[in-house]
Formats: structure tokens, sequence, C-alpha cells
């Protein structure tokens, strides 16, 4: 039954009773002695009386008085005891002094050190609850001091008697023994010591103290037993359900009760006795009219006196909270809530039973909740009061009230769901927005109520899980967060404490936040919230509110439904048809809609424009009175009065000022009220009779326009025989007019959620929800809902943070906005918010200075000094290194402050490194202009200039160093002293990071990241640019070549971006110039280092390198030869990763220009060379384009002559290539492969010959001649490849027959540029003629031979009869005929020139002997002599034959 477990001891509060073990003999003696020094004592204070130190008269029976004699018995006795002492009764050496205390007839100094002598004896530490008869004793000594008497003789001896009782009341709670006090007697020393402390206002500041530190002592040892009691039964009687007791106070079951005192003068008597013997016998409630006063109490049951005879447990606590929470009614009773009352009367009395009510809270703990009487108590009337002296004017007051219900919190949140909301909303929210006229302090103290909660790690994510989430509670969390964001904002006005306070508390919140990230996020899915059909809103339900992978969703899903409904709301009262409709749409009312879910909707969306529901409930359509009915029945009357319940009721809804609408309004009601509470009334007629009479008592109570008010006596009679005939009870009336006109019913209820007055009506109707409410969610470690949380509250804090950032002045607050930014970041990044993170990014931004126009003419120096921007630049690029996953926009903003310190020269001279082998940025480069090595720092002076001193060290050494035009003073300490702060805070930046990490960043940021760069860059202009911003765009670009060569695996993703931005600057830029630099060799870089890598890339970067090929003729010139290299470069290296045409075509063309530039053509011909020597890199596809780069080395007059018959080597080589393919593809492909490869190989072939073709007209000799011999050397050496018969035809046409006549021409010509041509056309007719003979087998299978053949005898004739420089070659006429000598002779053994028939049908034997008699008109002769008889007449028919050209084609 709630009673202590008994233990071997009890922990003392405070004082420490004398160590002292009585286990022999020799103890049991000492404790003698210092009984019987006490006794001695006693007894000499008497002695000092005369009316104690003389004998009494002879007429008495007794010469001493009965005092002294049990005095002197007792000494006589107390050495005699030999028995262990715990075995004696210490009734028999207290109750001599016990008699002492209680007589009438001492004084002051004999009953103080009769107290004194007790309190020695109880602190000797030989009483427990182990001693003999101690349950007897302890009573008698709690009833013998709280019925003290003695003679008063002067006030401080009065007093110091009180404190000695005070002191000994103390003792026994304190003792181990206290366990054996009933409930009574702990009721009774509670009584007695608050009785004192009532009377010592009267008396001395000493006594007063002493009297409060004493009540609050003996609390806190009785309250910190409350974990060592039994959970109480539910048989006791639970006043949780005395809610319909409306006046303030509620009665107990038992109560302390005590008598007044009566203060006399110096020779009256002075009595402490408490007449509460029992329960039974009458005194007066503490709690009903005052502390000390007349009055009744309420009989207790024979149940309950029972209870009180117990050992002591928890109902004598219930009973002692219980009178402590009325000494708070008490204040109300007399005005507590009044302005009028001065400060000081308000807080005296409230303090005090405050700061009792919270020390028995702490000791008491969570195990409050096992006991539900003590539960109710702190639920309702506690609470009631706790809401009521929030709102008092004293600050002292106020902050007693945050700590308790901070206690609260922490121990019995689970049971105060309701209670702590309205707490929050009619308290805090209220005093700490400052809307009502509260004074600075309240704000102040109700601010640091709210920080506080806020360093709790749980409060704010319970505030959300548990109210902002629940649909019938109010956005707490939210309302809290933008408070905290509102209260940080400085408006108009210096940062003040205020200030500093709401900004820990905002913070706190968003730390607490960051570190259930470091608790590691949930794997629970977090994604949207929808709804896919229709569900009854209200009545969605946690299957396990303790359990987080139920709750969580539930919660999410309960917000989004709240979320809704407040759209919908919205909606609704701008259209209350399209509202409806709306909310169908979003699945939270049905297709068809039904009365319960609209009545549901009305009754629990908050923000709905009350008319405009009062209107629809009033309506006398079918669908608004069913829907009407089923809102009067979401409504609990049960218990209530019926003003109580009309309030709560027309608090929901403006009612309708028709009176058919108010008639139907109140027909529901009273149905409803009636239904649940039917004591009083009859029917639910009389339910809605008297409801109208309410409502017309308050219209004429509080209408100014009624003059004539309505009287009570007018009330009672107008509702006469209106309970079914009968008369309702008087009291009953009575009561409802008077609390009619005290409060008003408003029936215009405000609208919106504001933070409304906690009226009794709200009370009740706050303790009747908290029944049915949802359980109270306990938040852990982890982050659940801190995304939600976090997207409500990020942008206010954010910019509250900015702003005390910017107006503050001390760096201790400049760490803590620090903190919180670094927070945001760490909250933002991880829950994927990135716009919250660009947002903060923006505002960082700002306090950088690097962003504002340089007002200052030192601005490094500015920065040095400024702690402010320096850490603000550090956290920025913290930011940037820690969460550059999750930035966006935000990279604009890090770039701009990136290029201001570029161009303060604070950057060092290599930001960004790709991850290349710093090997190529070596000597070996030579004169030509670096590649995109390091990145500049300072401004670039014009081409080819050396750069000015840049970095800070450089600026620094400026400083130091002397202008030549002017003199410059040394740097005093605090310039050198804010350098070195400058370049310790960029140091401590990490910006190169940034870049060189890149290849770490998700996707979507590093895309972001190079658009931000190219869109820095700016764009550049044709024509000149200032050096200022071709530095800028150089850094830029500089900067997307590096991150674009880190992120080589990503190259698809950045491609397009980065080639556009190089092209541009390609396509515009008309001048030689740093950023054209830049943009080509890094497009090469780009190139050269992806191309092993991204082989599916390879055509699409070498495509690219056509920019290059469109370069402005002057910048092409001025880079040719670097270029030159880097192709070489490139084609060495990746030589083998390029596989298509359309590269090598790209490559080629590169390498093709290089050929006519004087600087560039040795690094173009190397390349060639490369590719084309060894054969390795020779393919099908890249052959032709590769013969074609040779062969214009080849004719190119730019260097020596070697170099151009080393390509033509290279030309003529290649032909074994040639074959080569054409024997693997013989033996590796099928038929139809292998004859399409032929063809190919054929064409290649023909173009092999073609080029040769065209350097056999070179002018220079040797080269000329050497493409001749290449020539012959390809037209003969054709045996491994199967050349189609056609491709003979074309090559006699194409190439043969075509050097040969241009060969001619030049040498007819006689143009001085050729030299030497005789030679030449000498090595061209023998060309021919060999190639005719070793392909004669082929060709003469050829439709078209005889025309061929013609074409070489044409040739040879033509051969013979040139002039060279105006005369005729000896050796051509001497060698032509030889020559043909020899081909006839070959064609006559192999059957190919035979005479065939006879005169005029064989033109291929006419036509050959007609050109060869035109050269040597004896060879017939002596070539086929027996033949000569058939020449008679030949000459006239071949020359008839020969008159037309149709004829000339050959049989």
């Amino acid at each position: 039954m709630g009673r202590l477990k008994l233990h071997s001891g009890i922990k003392a509060i405070e004082e420490e009773p004398e160590d002292f073990e009585c286990t022999d003999s020799s103890n049991t003696t000492t404790l003698a002695c210092m009984i019987d020094t006490e006794i001695a004592a006693v007894l000499a204070v008497m002695r000092r009386n005369v009316r104690w130190g003389g004998r009494y008269m002879s007429g008495d029976d007794q010469l001493e008085h009965s005092l002294i004699q049990s005095l002197k018995a007792l000494r006589k006795q107390v050495f005699s005891w030999n028995q262990p002492w715990h075995t004696i009764s210490p009734m028999l050496y207290l109750q001599p002094f016990l008699d002492v205390i209680r007589s009438d007839e001492t004084g002051a100094p004999i009953t103080s050190i009769a107290l004194s002598s007790v309190y020695k004896i109880l602190n000797l530490n030989v009483i427990d609850q182990n001693t003999a008869n101690i349950e007897d004793a302890m009573h008698l000594v709690v009833d013998s001091v709280t019925s003290c008497r003695f003679e008063v003789t002067d006030p401080a001896s009065e007093e110091v008697v009180l404190m000695k009782i005070l002191q000994v009341l103390l003792a026994c709670m304190k003792n181990k023994a206290s366990v054996m006090l009933s409930n009574q007697h702990v009721c009774t020393v509670v009584n007695t010591c608050f009785r004192v402390v009532h009377q010592a206002g009267m008396k001395g500041e000493l006594l007063q103290r002493v009297a409060r530190h004493t009540m609050h002592e003996l609390v806190r040892c009785i309250f910190s037993h409350l974990p060592d009691v039994e959970r109480t039964e539910t048989t006791l009687v639970n006043r949780a359900g005395s809610i319909k007791q409306e006046k303030a106070g509620v009665d107990s079951d038992y109560a302390i009760v005590s008598k007044p005192v009566e203060d006399g003068n110096a020779n009256s008597e002075y009595d402490v006795e408490n007449s509460m013997a029992t329960f039974a016998t009458g005194a007066q409630s503490l709690m009903d009219d005052g502390p000390v006063g007349p009055g009744s109490r309420k009989p207790a049951s024979p149940y309950d006196l029972h209870i009180m005879t117990e050992p002591y447990g928890v109902p004598s606590m219930v009973e002692i909270f219980h009178f402590l929470c009325s000494l708070l009614n008490v204040v109300e009773h007399v005005g507590m809530g009044s302005r009028s009352n001065t400060i000081a009367f308000d807080e005296d009395v409230p303090l005090f039973a405050l700061n009792l009510i919270n020390s028995a809270i702490e000791l008491g703990g969570s195990s409050i909740r096992h006991h539900p009487r003590l539960l109710s108590l702190i639920q309702d009337e506690l609470f009631r009061n706790l809401m009521q002296f929030g709102l008092s004017m004293s600050p002292l007051i106020l902050s007693m009230v945050c700590s308790i219900v901070l206690n609260l919190y922490q121990h019995l949140r689970t049971e105060l769901k309701l209670q702590l909301e309205a707490f929050f909303s009619c308290v805090i929210l209220r005093l700490a927005q400052g809307k009502y006229g509260p004074s600075y302090q309240q704000q102040e103290v109700a601010m640091e109520a709210l920080v506080n909660f806020c360093r709790q790690k749980s409060f704010m994510v319970e505030m959300y899980a548990n109210l902002d989430c629940d649909i019938t509670c109010s956005n707490v969390f939210e309302e809290l967060s933008n408070l905290l964001s509102k209260s940080t904002f400085p408006v108009n006005c210096p940062l003040s404490a205020m200030h500093i306070l709401a900004l820990d508390g905002l913070i706190a919140v968003i730390q607490g936040m960051a570190e259930r990230i470091s608790n590691g996020l949930t794997g629970l899915d977090l994604g949207p919230v929808h709804l896919d059909e229709y569900t009854p809103f209200w009545m969605v339900k946690c299957d396990n509110y303790s359990d987080p992978n139920h709750w969580v969703s539930f919660v999410r899903r309960r917000k989004y439904i709240k979320r809704r409904l407040m759209i919908g709301a919205d909606h609704f009262n701008r259209d209350p048809k399209k509202g409806l409709e709306f909310l169908q749409g979003t699945h939270l009312l049905p297709d068809k809609l039904d009365p319960q879910s609209v009545a549901c909707f009305f009754r629990y969306t908050a923000g709905l424009d009350k008319n405009l529901v009062g209107d629809f409930l009033g309506n006398h359509d079918e669908f608004c009175v069913q829907v009407l009915n089923e809102f009067a029945g979401t409504f609990d009357f049960q218990y209530m009065n019926l003003d109580t319940a009309l309030r709560l009721f027309l608090e929901t809804f403006r009612l309708p000022g028709e009176s058919q609408k108010i008639q139907r309004v109140l027909e529901a009601f009273s149905e409803r009220y009636y239904m649940q509470s039917p004591e009083i009334l009859a029917n639910k007629d009389a339910a809605l009779v008297l409801s109208y009479s309410i409502i017309m008592l308050n219209t004429d109570q509080h209408n100014v326009q009624v003059k004539k008010k309505m009287t009570e006596e007018d009330f009672i009679r107008n509702n006469r025989h209106i309970n079914g005939g009968n008369d309702l009870p008087r009291e009953f009336l009575s009561e409802l007019f008077h609390s009619i006109c005290n409060n008003e019913i408003r029936t215009t209820p405000e609208q919106g959620a504001g933070f409304p007055e906690m009226t009794p009506s709200r009370w009740i109707d706050l303790m009747h929800k908290s029944k049915k409410t949802a359980p109270y969610i306990l938040a852990d470690s982890r982050a659940y809902l801190d995304h939600d949380m976090f997207a409500i509250m990020s942008g206010p804090t954010i910019a509250a943070i900015s702003v005390v950032f910017d107006h503050a002045e001390h760096e201790d607050v400049y760490q803590t906005c620090i903190d919180g930014f670094l927070a945001i970041a760490k909250i933002s990044a991880c829950h994927h918010l990135e716009d919250v993170l660009d947002d903060l990014v923006v505002s960082l931004c700002k306090f950088t200075t690097l962003l504002n126009p340089s007002s200052v003419d030192e601005p490094v120096l500015a920065f040095g000094d400024d702690a402010k921007a320096r850490m603000a630049t550090i956290t920025i690029f913290t930011i940037a290194n820690k969460y550059g996953d999750y930035i966006r926009t935000g990279w604009r903003n890090i770039l701009d402050c990136i290029l201001r310190l570029h161009k303060l020269g604070l950057l060092p001279a290599r930001v960004a490194s790709d991850a290349a082998d710093e090997s190529e940025h070596s000597s070996e480069q030579g004169q030509g202009k670096p590649l995109a090595n390091s990145l500049s720092s300072a401004h670039l002076q014009s081409m080819g200039t050396p750069r000015r001193s840049s970095g800070l060290m450089g600026r620094f050494s400026q400083l130091l160093s002397l202008d030549t035009e002017e003199p410059r003073s040394q740097p005093t300490e605090q310039q050198l002293a804010a350098h070195q702060r400058t370049l310790q805070t960029i140091q401590k930046c990490h910006i190169d990071s940034i870049f060189t990490e890149s290849k770490f960043l998700q996707a979507e940021s590093l895309l972001q990241l190079a658009r931000a760069l190219i869109w820095a860059a700016g764009r550049p202009q044709k024509g000149t640019s200032s050096p200022e911003d071709e530095d800028t765009a150089v850094f830029c670009l500089e900067l997307l070549i590096a991150i674009t060569l880190n992120n080589r695996d990503r190259i698809v993703l950045l491609w397009q971006g980065v080639y556009e931005h190089i092209a541009t600057i390609a396509q515009s830029t008309v001048m030689p110039c740093n950023l054209v630099d830049k943009a080509i060799f890094g497009l090469l870089r780009i190139c050269q280092r992806l191309l092993p890598y991204k082989e599916s890339l390879a055509d699409e970067l070498l495509r690219s390198l056509q920019l290059v090929l469109k370069l402005d003729a002057r910048v092409a010139d001025a880079y040719c030869e670097q270029i030159a290299i880097e192709v070489s470069r490139l084609v060495k290296a990746n030589a083998n990763h390029i596989r298509s045409q359309a590269g090598w075509r790209t490559i080629t063309s590169l390498l093709s220009i290089t050929a006519r530039h004087p600087e560039a053509s040795e690094s173009g011909f190397d390349a060639v060379s490369f590719v084309m020597s060894e054969g390795t890199h020779l393919y099908p596809a890249n052959y032709v384009l590769c013969v074609d780069a040779a062969r214009q080395f080849a004719e190119s007059r730019v260097g020596q002559s070697e170099r151009s018959i080393r390509a033509l080597d290279l030309m003529g080589d290649s032909l074994e290539f040639l074959a080569k393919w054409a024997l693997s593809a013989k033996e590796n492909m099928g038929e139809e492969d292998f004859g399409k490869m032929s063809q190919d190989i054929g064409e290649m072939w023909l173009r092999l010959v073609q080029g040769l073709r065209k350097v056999c007209l070179d002018q220079r000799e040797d080269v000329r001649n050497h493409a001749l011999q290449s020539l012959q050397k390809c037209l003969g050496g054709v045996d491994g490849i199967n050349l189609a018969h056609s491709m003979w035809s074309q090559c006699f046409d194409k190439v043969i027959f075509t050097v040969l006549d241009d060969l001619l021409e030049i040498a007819a010509g006689s143009q001085k540029d050729y030299r030497n041509m005789e030679g030449t056309l000498l090595l061209a007719i023998k060309l021919l003629s060999k190639v005719f003979l070793q392909q004669l087998q082929e060709l003469s299978q050829l439709s078209t031979f005889c025309k061929l053949w013609l074409g070489v005898l044409t040739r040879m004739e033509k051969y013979m009869k040139v002039k060279v420089r105006g005369k005729k070659s000896d050796k051509l006429q001497e060698s032509v005929p030889e020559l043909l000598k020899n081909i006839l002779l070959v064609m006559k053994t192999k059957g190919v020139l035979l005479q065939r028939s006879a005169l005029g049908g064989d033109s291929l034997w006419e036509l050959t002997w007609l050109h060869v008699n035109n050269i040597a008109p004896s060879m017939r002769l002596e070539l086929f002599p027996d033949q000569e008889s058939s020449q008679l007449g030949d000459d006239e028919t071949v020359s008839n034959g020969l008159s037309s050209p149709e004829n000339t084609t050959g049989s």
C-alpha cells in the first residue's frame, strides 16, 4: 500500500550522526555517562529557577516535583543497565526529557536544554529500527515535541526553543528509525514545521530562515525515500478524476491540519501542540482559506484513517505534496494574478512552495509515475498552478516554475505530453515573444528556460515527433525554432545578451542534430511520404510507439497529413467547396464525402476560418446537419459543467447570427452533452433550454449596449420548471450565473493559432484529452526525423546566425557562430539538402570581405586585421573541402573568393595540380612555351616578358623593398603581424585540395564546379581585353583543366562543357596571348592524358584537336612549333590507342601543317616517322593518311633535302605492310571479306603511287629522282598484293603516263628551277619500260591493252624527240631505242606482238610499227626479218586506218 521498504539504514540528507557503535559493555557505560551528563545539565538549569530550586511545602506529599524525581530516578538506573543497548527501550531514557518538554510549568531555558538532550540522544546513532520498542518511542518523541509547552519569558528564548523543536523534528526524520513513524506522524511533523515557518514571519530573521531551511530538509528527507517505496496499488483512491472540480484547490481525502496558535505577552504560555491526534478530530484544512485561520475540514473515511496509521510511505507524501500545491492555491485565492499586488507579496509564499515542490520532484524523480495519486496531482493541480504562476510578474517565480517544468520533463515527460505543450504554448512562447506586455526580465527568464530545454538533446526531436506531427496539437517545435531565430535577430539595435542567449539555443538544437549524425544515420527509408488511398486521417495509429521501425514512418505520415490539412484549410478559407475538393484529391477526404470525415476536418484542423465553419455547421442542408451531429460527437463532455462544455464547443467555430442556425447548433450540442452528463438534467430538452438561457445571460452581462443587467434571481426565475417540469437545483443555477458573469463566453473566438490564455475550461478539456492522446514517443540518439526538422528551420537559422555574426564584435561570439555554420553544413550534407548548403555558402562568402570592392589601400593588411573575415574564409573552405559533394550553385561564390585571393596575390603559385607526373614539366620542353604548368597567382604581363613577383611572399618582399620611384617606409610590427595572419589563414584553407581532391566529388557537384569555373572565367571577347580579365580567365581555365585531368574516369561528364569553353577561346582569339596558349595546350594535355584511359572517347578527344586547325593564322603561327612537339608527344604516347580513321585524320592534318613551318616541321616529321618507320602503328585505317602526310613532308622545302628523301623512303617502305596485310587477309578471312580487303589494299597502293607521283615533280633534283626510284620500287614490288587488272589501267593512266607527261612538260618549258632534267627524264622512261615489261602479262589481259600500249609508244616517241634547254638529249636518243627494242623482244617472246591476220585486220601490229618506225625505222627488219615481205602496201593501209580516232582503240 505504498509504504517504505525497511532498510538497515536510511541515507541522511545533510547532517551525519555521530559515529558510535555500542557493541560491548564499555560502550554501554559510555552511553550511560552521556545520558547522565544530559540529566545533570537539565537539573542544573532547573535548579537555577526558584520554583524548582527549593523543597516543596510540608503539606505536599512529595518533597520534589515529579519532573525532577523522574530525572533522578533515571540517573539511578542508567548505570545499572548491563545488557546491549539496542535491547533497552528508548522510552526508558527519553521519557523524563519528553515530560519536561511537554510540561507547561517549565520555562523556555529548561525546555530548550531538554530538547537539546533529546537531539543529542537521537544523533548518537544508537537508535535504529531494530531497537526494542522503537515504534512507540519514535511516536512518543514526535507527539511530545509537537505538543511542546513552555512559558515565554522573552522573545529571544522563545525563538531558541522553536529552533530546537525544528532541530529535533528534523533529527527524527533523519534517524534510521524514522521508517517506524506512521503517515500521520510524518504529516504532523511537516505541519508543525510549517506552523513555525508561518509564525516566524512575525519574529526574527534567523528563526524564519532556519524554519524554512528545516521545512526544505524535511521535504527532501521524506521524498528521497520515494524510489524505495513499493508501487502503489491501483486500489488507492485516485484523484486524477477530480477534473469536475473547477474551483481552485482540490479537496483532499486526508489533510495536514493545524490549530491556531495563541501569541501572548511575556507571561503567557506558548503552545506548539498539533491538535491533530487523529484524522477524525476537528481541525481545518490548510488549503481551504489560508495557511492559518478558522475553517472546516472534510471528514476522512475509516479506510483513510487506516492508511494514515501505517508506517509512512506514499499516502503521507501525497498529502504533503497536495499541501504544497494548496499553498499555491491560497495565493490564487487572495488574488495572485492581480497586477495590483506587489512582487514582494507575490513572491514570498509561492517561491517557498515552489522550492519545496521542486525538491520533492528532484528526489522523487521518475518513481512518481508508479504512484497514480502523486502523478495525478502533478498532471492536474500542480501543472495548472505552474501555468498560472508562469505568467507571474516576478522573474524569481517564473525561473522556479521553469526549473520545475525542466525537472518534470526529465523525469515524467511521458506522462505530461499535453501539459508540456500547454506550458510552451501559453507561457514560454507568450512571454519570450513579448507580445502581451511582459517585462524584459520575464522575457529573459523565459528565453533562458527555453535555451535550457534546447540543451536537452532529445527535447526538440520529441516536441516535433509528439506535437508537431500530431494533428490535434500545435507545432511547438516549429514555433520554438522560429522564436529562437527571430529572437537572435538584432532589429535596429546593437547585439544584446538576449540575442546571444537565443543564439545559444539555436546552436544547441543544430549541434544536437549534428551529434546525432555522428551516432550513425538510420537505415530507415526516409523518402517522401505519399497517400495512395483514403484512410480516415484521425484514426491513423502506430503499431508500436517504442520501436523506431514503426513510429518513425508513422509520425512522418502524420506530419504529411497535418501539412496537407493546413493547405486544405487555406483553400477552404478562400472557397469551401474547392478546399474540400483539394482534400479529396490528396486522399484526406473520401471521393464521396461523408459527414464524419468533414466533421473531423473541422474539428482537428488548425487555421480554419471559424466564421465559415459556423456557417457550414448551421446550414439547413441535410448533409450539413449530419456533419454538425458528427462534429458534436467528437467532443468529450463527461463530468463537465454545462457552461464549461458550452465554452469548449463554441471555441471551435463562430456561432452564426441567425436564430435558426443557432437553434440547430445548440440542439446538436445539447444532445451530446445530455448523452454524456445526464446527472442533473432530466432530458436533452432541458439541456437545450438551459444552453439558450446561458447564451442569453452571456449576451446580457457582457454586451455594453444592455443597460439593465439580469440579476441572479432573474436568471433562476427564467429557468423554472425546465428540467422535465421540475426546477433545477438553485446552487447549480447560481454557480452557472456567477461563472458566466465572471468569465464571458466568447461567441466570436480568436482566428488562427495564437497563444491563448489557459482558461479553466481549456484546462479541463486538456485533462480530458490527456487520457486519450497517443503515447509519448521517446527519441533515442539517432537522426530519425532530423532531415524533416532541419528542412523546416534551416532558412531562418542560417539568416539568424549570419546576422549575429555580422553584428558581433567579440571572438567568442564569432566562434559560436562558426560552430553553428559548420554544424549546419554537416547536417545539410548528411541529409542531402543541397539548397540549404548553397544558401549557407552564399551567406558565409559575404563575411570573407573578399567579394567586396576593394575600398582600402592595402586589402591584404585589412584582411589580416579582420578576425571575422579570416574565420569566415577558413570556414567557407573547410565546408568546400569536407562537404563539397553537396555544393551546387554555391561553387560560384566560392570561386569568387578564390579569384579575389588570386588577384590579391595571396594564393600559392600552384593552386591546382593534376595527378600527372611532374616530369612532364621538366626542362626537356626546351625553349617552347611550357604547358599549362603552374597556376599563375599574379597578373600576367605581355607575352614573353618575365612574370612579376607573385604569391604572398612576393608581395611581402615588395613591401619590404624600396620602390625605385617612391621610397617606401619599413613595415610596422602590426603590418608584419597582419601579413603573417593572412598567410596562416590561407594555409589553413587548403584551397588546392578542392581541385586536387575533385576526383572524390559526387558527379553533380563536380559538374557544377566545372560550370562555375567556366562562368567565372567569363566569355572571351574578340579584340583586346583587360589584363585583369585575361588573368582571371587563365586562372579559371587552368583550374578547369586540372579538375578535368583529375577526373579522367568521369571525363564524359565534363567533356562537353570543357570543350565548348576551350573552343570559344580558340575561335574568338585573333592574336597570340596567354589565354589561348593555355587553352590550346590544355586541350592537348587532356588528349595526351586521357587517350589511354578512354578509348570510347578517343575519337571525340581527337576531333577536338581540329580546333587547332581553325586557329587564326597569327595564333597558329605563334604556337606551331609547340603544337608540333605536343602532337608528336601525343602520337608517341598514344599511337596504340588511336584506332579510327577520323582520329588519324585529325592527327595527320596537324602534322601535315607543320611540314611547311621551319621550327615545327622537325617535330612533325618525327611523329610521322614514328608511326610509319616500324609499321607497328600503321593500320589500314591510317595508311593513306600517313602516306599523304609523309608526301607533304617530302614535298616540303623547309629543311634539308635529306628529310624529304627520308619521307620518300617511309612511303616506299610502307609497301611491305600492304603485302603483309594482304597475306594475313588471305590466311584469315573468308572469300568475300578477302575480296573486299584486297580491293581496299589496291586502293591504298594506288594512293601511295599517286603520292609518289606528285613528289616526282619536285624542283630538287635529288628529291625528284629519289621519288622516281621509290615510285619504281612501289610499282614493281606488288607481287604480294593481289591487284585487280583494272587497277593497272588506272595506274598507267593516273600515275605513270601522268608523271611522264608532267616531266616532259617541265623539261620542254626550260624552267630554271629544275636542274638536270635530262637525268630525271631518263629515269622516268626507264621506269615506264621496267614497269611495262614487269606487268606485261597482266596488262596484255586488259581489254584496253592496245590503247595502253599505244600510250607507251607515244611517250617513248615524245621522249625521243624532246629538247632539254633547247637541244635534244643524246642520252635519251640512245636509251629510248634500246628500251623500246627490249620491250618489243619481250613482247615477241611472250607472243603478245605477232601478226595474226591479213593486211588491215591486225591494228596492234600495224600501230606498233607505225610508231616504232618513227623512233627506229630499222628495228622491224632487225627483230622480224621473216615478215619483211609483207611490208608492201602496209603504209597506205595504216595511214587510212589512222585517219579517224576510233580506229586507234585496238582490237
